[in-house]
C-alpha cells in the first residue's frame, strides 16, 4: 500500500513542491533512497547527498527549499525530523502497523487487574492483581505488569520489560541480610515508552514514578522509588539508584549511573558512562568518569582532582612572577 505525497501534506502539514499525485511506496534514508522513497534531510552535514538522492521527494528545512527543488520534489517543514517522525507515525497507522486491542490468549491477566479494552496485552505477558493498563497502551510479548502497578494511556513496553519487581532493599543484621518487604508499587504516566528488557523496581514503601512523556531504551535499571520528571529520556544500560529524583526534560546518555538519594534539577543531560555522585541543582551539561581505586585512595585523588584548575591558575601566577623577577631587578 503506498501514500500520495497530498495525503501526506494534507495530514501533517508542510509545504509542497511538486505533484501530490505522486505515489510513495516507502520512507529511506537519503543515500538510499529509490524514485518510489520519501526521504529527509535534517542534518545540514548531508546536504551533499541532496543533489544525488534518488528520492521520489525530500522532506528539507526552509533554507534548503531551492536546493531541493533544483533535483525535484520535496516538503518544507520547520523541523524536518520531527516532519520525519511524524510521516513514520501516519505510515504505521495507515498500513495497520500497531497491535489490535485485545488479550493474546497466551497472557496471563489477574481477574483483579484493570485493562482498558482499547489497550493490547502481548504473547506470554502478566498482568498480576491490582494492575491498571491504560487505553491505547501496548504490552509487547513477555512483559511482566507487578500487582498494584498503573500504566497511563498511550504508553508502549517492548519485550522482557518487568514493571514492579521487588527493589533491591535488605538490612544487615551479624552478616546476614535481612529483606524489607517492598510495599509500594508502580506509577507510569500516559505516552510512556520502555524499551526491551528494562527493569523498573517497586517502591519501598511510597512509589516509583515515571512522569508523562518519558521515554526509557533497552536495559536500564530504575531503582525502588526513584522519580523521573516529565519527558526525560534515557539512553540504553543506564542505571538510577533507590529514591533519586530526575527533573523533567533531561537527558541520561549510555551507560551513565546516577547514585542514589540524589536530586537532578530540570534539563540536566549527563553525558555517556558518567557517574552521577551528587545532586545537581542547576541545568546544564555534566561529564566524567574517573578510574577505580582503593576508595579512600580514590576518595583523596578525587578531592584534588576538584582543586586542579585553581592549582593551575596558582602555578601560572608564580610562573609570571618568576619570569618578571630579573627584568624588575635590572631596571
Amino acid at each position: 500500500m503506498s501514500l500520495r505525497l497530498g495525503q501526506i501534506v494534507e495530514a501533517l502539514g508542510g509545504e509542497l513542491h511538486g505533484d501530490g499525485n505522486t505515489d510513495i511506496a516507502r520512507i529511506a534514508p537519503l543515500d538510499e533512497a529509490g524514485s518510489d522513497a520519501l526521504s529527509f534531510l535534517s542534518n545540514p552535514r548531508y546536504q551533499a547527498q541532496l543533489a544525488h538522492s534518488r528520492a521520489a521527494c525530500v522532506i528539507v528545512a526552509p533554507q534548503l527549499r531551492e536546493a531541493a527543488r533544483a533535483r525535484g520534489a520535496c516538503i518544507v517543514a520547520a523541523d524536518p525530523y520531527v516532519y520525519f517522525a511524524r510521516t513514520t507515525q501516519l505510515w504505521a497507522r495507515i498500513h495497520g502497523l500497531g497491535a489490535a486491542a485485545g488479550i493474546h490468549p497466551s497472557a496471563v491477566v489477574d481477574e483483579q487487574a484493570r485493562v482498558h479494552p482499547s489497550a493490547s496485552i502481548g504473547p506470554l505477558c502478566v498482568v498480576e492483581s491490582g494492575a491498571v493498563i491504560g487505553a491505547h497502551t501496548r504490552l509487547h510479548s513477555r512483559v511482566s505488569v507487578g500487582r498494584d502497578c498503573v500504566l497511563g494511556e498511550r504508553c508502549i513496553v517492548h519485550p522482557g520489560v518487568v514493571i514492579g519487581a521487588d527493589g533491591f532493599g535488605f538490612a544487615h543484621e551479624a552478616g546476614e541480610w535481612v529483606k524489607i518487604e517492598q510495599l509500594g508499587a508502580v506509577r507510569i504516566g500516559d505516552d510512556v515508552e520502555i524499551g526491551a528488557n528494562t527493569c523498573i523496581d517497586r517502591g519501598a514503601l511510597g512509589d516509583t514514578v515515571i512522569e508523562d512523556g518519558v521515554k526509557l531504551d533497552n536495559l536500564i535499571q530504575i531503582a525502588h522509588n526513584v522519580r523521573i520528571g516529565r519527558h526525560t529520556a534515557m539512553a540504553g544500560c543506564a542505571a538510577v539508584a533507590g529514591s533519586t529524583t530526575i527533573g523533567a526534560h533531561c537527558t541520561i546518555a549510555g551507560a551513565a549511573s546516577i547514585i542514589g538519594h540524589l536530586q537532578l534539577a530540570d534539563n540536566v543531560h549527563v553525558s555517556t558512562n558518567t557517574v552521577v555522585t551528587h545532586s545537581i541543582t542547576r541545568a546544564g551539561h555534566y561529564s566524567g568518569s574517573f578510574p577505580m581505586d582503593e576508595n579512600a585512595r580514590w576518595e583523596k585523588n578525587a578531592a584534588t582532582l576538584r582543586q586542579l584548575y585553581r592549582l593551575r591558575e596558582r602555578i601560572k601566577a608564580l610562573e609570571r612572577k618568576n619570569q618578571d623577577g630579573p627584568a624588575a631587578t635590572q631596571k
